[in-house]
């Protein structure tokens, strides 16, 4: 049973504790891609610990997203079946560690009833800490719940979206997904049977397993790291995106990105099929 509109919007959770090594960090950067090809030593700088060649292993700023994976301000007794990820956006304090134990505080920041059978949008937040309690990263995250909705509340007041330029874009680029980075993917935390399991991606209204919406934010990651970050993962200050269609494995994601000075901005589509996967996208660079 859903929980009230009131107790939805006081959830919240404190001081839940994780740790992650080496090997989840370039789990990850594989999981989004990185060192496709074996011998692009600046993509092996994130997946690859280098015992031999003495060269430091670098952490994708997006690690952020699943180094507390599981964290949140509480059980929300939605029909998880029809959750999926509508917006995520990620303030780096300072570059994540290689390893580390952390602490993640979770609150909702807000709830936006769209009513009876159109569904609910969640905003919270988590705010990431090491072991001295410094601060690590914000992340913002909103889900939308389309199978619930109608417990009352404001339905407006959300964030504007960030605009992307009406120019040309500065830059395009392809990356392409493999067939399997779903299952890859999956392995950094996120075990939602709708990317692995063909039947409940049936149910869900999807013809196949789709990939996870945070594997194409952190593809994005990657994608402006290439470009304008000359693969400098301490250069991000803040990574931030709408979902608004999914990705299936094996597809290729086209990025333009604009460049404004220390702002990147961005949109993501799957030409094939001739949709938008990602809008609204915005990086602040160091």
């Amino acid at each position: 049973m859903a929980l009230s509109y009131d107790q939805l919007s006081a959830l919240k959770n404190l001081g839940q504790k994780y740790s992650y090594s080496d090997r989840e960090v370039m789990l990850y950067a594989y999981g989004i891609g990185l060192g496709g090809d074996p011998m692009d030593e600046k993509e092996l700088a994130f997946v690859n610990e280098a015992y031999f060649t003495d060269r430091p292993l670098k952490v994708v700023p997006t690690f952020a997203s699943v180094a507390a994976w599981g964290s949140g301000p509480g059980e929300m007794h939605l029909n998880k079946v029809m959750v999926v990820d509508g917006e995520r956006d990620i303030t780096f304090h300072t570059p994540m560690p290689v390893a580390a134990n952390i602490t993640a505080d979770s609150s909702v920041l807000g709830v936006f009833d769209k009513g009876k059978d159109k569904g609910l949008v969640i905003r919270h937040q988590t705010v990431l800490k090491d072991e001295k309690g410094a601060q690590l990263a914000t992340l913002v995250a909103s889900r939308f719940a389309r199978g619930d909705g109608g417990i009352g509340g404001p339905s407006e007041g959300q964030p504007e979206p960030h605009q992307v330029p009406s120019r040309a874009p500065d830059k395009s680029i392809d990356i392409t997904t493999r067939p399997d980075q779903a299952l890859v993917y999956r392995l950094c935390g996120d075990r939602n049977p709708l990317h692995s399991d063909p039947e409940f991606a049936k149910r869900a209204g999807f013809p196949r397993p789709i990939l996870h919406g945070m594997c194409t934010y952190g593809i994005t990651c990657r994608g402006v790291l290439q470009t304008y970050a000359d693969y400098d993962a301490s250069a991000f200050k803040r990574h931030a995106v709408r979902f608004s269609s999914p990705v299936y494995p094996g597809e290729t994601v086209s990025m333009d990105l604009w460049k404004d000075g220390n702002v990147i901005s961005f949109e993501a589509k799957v030409k094939a099929r001739g949709v938008t996967v990602i809008k609204n996208g915005r990086t602040e660079l160091g």
